[in-house]
């Protein structure tokens, strides 16, 4: 029986990509193989993973609040009792392997491994490392990476280009189906842009759909797969039930993601990490919008890096109101851009992620 542990979280973006490793180990050793997450207390992985079917510990942990608030204060404080309870944690558990997702609920328990004496390996999402990751990345054993070029932030000899870890199969659908058309009421004859922000929705994205559908005169020129987000689903409806207008689908959640991507012609859609990696995968010529509020501007340097590899386009998030639409809409109509977008992007695409991130953590827990 091997047993690893397999930490990170606070968003999306670190469990779920913790979450199909998981699986993947899964898959491949069965019984053979024990799994046991830590978090953060209070964070969504606590609520999350044991949904899945995973066991979980969580940790006092917390971050820094950017502005100057008292309860900075208590943050030395729980970083002792969180590593205290990590190292507990990795005894009783009898840790072979510990891989950290980023966020500073990964932290306490890879530094504790590391002085134990625990094989760790780091899971790197973005283009450009989290802050977690880099001061933990000189104790680990191997360095699992999205991006080319991470040597500015990790020693080039633990370095394993794996792509990340997604949940779920995506792949290039060949030609839109009926099945998939009809899903969102749309036809064969007219392109289609999908505007995606997220489950929780992206102010932005939704302003230039509210923006954008007052210039029409009823009907859009192409078909609209418009997620709004639960947090703005009311609003948008309501702004569009007075401004009706043909050929737009509009929902909080997009439950068929297979049949969006599958229809789209083009997405615009925010950057982040697990994002950018689907959209390699279904190899679709993609608009990014970066969301301008998170730690060290992720999302821009994610987008930069496919736009340097002419693999998608940028759109600043203070000029998307205005630009968003008209950039979808020119790039529809300038074919030979669309299709050079959709190979190269295509080529970014690794499907097989999951598993070789996998292997690093065999080949660790075989010299352990």
């Amino acid at each position: 029986m091997k047993r690893v542990i397999l930490s990170g979280g606070g968003t999306g973006g670190h469990i779920y990509p913790a979450v199909a490793v998981a699986e993947a180990l899964k898959r491949k050793w069965k019984e053979e193989v024990e799994i046991l997450f830590v978090g953060a207390e209070g964070k969504m992985e606590m609520e999350k993973i044991p949904a899945l079917g995973y066991n979980i510990v969580g940790l006092p942990i917390a971050g820094l609040q950017r502005r100057l608030e008292p309860k900075n204060l208590l943050v030395p404080f729980k970083v002792v009792s969180s590593v205290r309870k990590a190292r507990k944690v990795i005894r009783d558990f009898s840790a072979d392997v510990v891989v950290g997702f980023g966020g500073y609920a990964s932290a306490p328990v890879l530094w504790a491994a590391q002085r134990m004496g625990v094989p760790t390996v780091i899971q790197e999402q973005n283009s450009y490392a989290g802050v977690t990751n880099k001061l933990l990345a000189r104790g680990a054993r191997r360095i699992c990476v999205a991006y080319d070029g991470m040597e500015r932030f990790f020693p080039a000899d633990k370095i394993t280009l794996t792509g990340n870890p997604l949940r779920g199969r995506f792949a290039p659908a060949k030609e839109k189906s009926a099945e998939a058309l009809a899903h969102y009421g749309f036809t064969a004859d007219k392109p289609t842009v999908l505007v995606v922000g997220g489950s929780l929705g992206t102010r932005t994205l939704n302003e230039m759909m509210k923006h954008w559908l007052p210039t029409l005169d009823g009907t859009s020129p192409v078909q609209v797969i418009w997620q709004t987000g639960k947090y703005y689903e009311a609003e948008m409806r309501d702004f569009l039930a007075s401004h009706p207008t043909a050929n737009i689908w509009q929902g909080a959640f997009i439950e068929r993601m297979d049949y969006a991507y599958e229809v789209a012609d083009v997405v615009i859609s925010r950057s982040g990490a697990c994002t950018v990696s689907e959209l390699c995968l279904v190899g679709k010529p993609t608009i990014f919008v970066p969301s301008p509020n998170v730690a060290e501007d992720h999302q821009t340097k994610n987008a930069m890096a496919l736009v340097e590899k002419d693999a998608a386009l940028m759109v600043r998030d203070a000029d998307a109101v205005m630009q968003g639409m008209p950039a979808a809409l020119n790039l529809l109509e300038d074919k030979e851009r669309l299709a050079l977008l959709k190979k190269n992007i295509s080529r970014l695409g690794i499907k097989d992620a999951a598993d070789r991130v996998v292997k690093q953590i065999e080949k660790e827990w075989s010299r352990f």
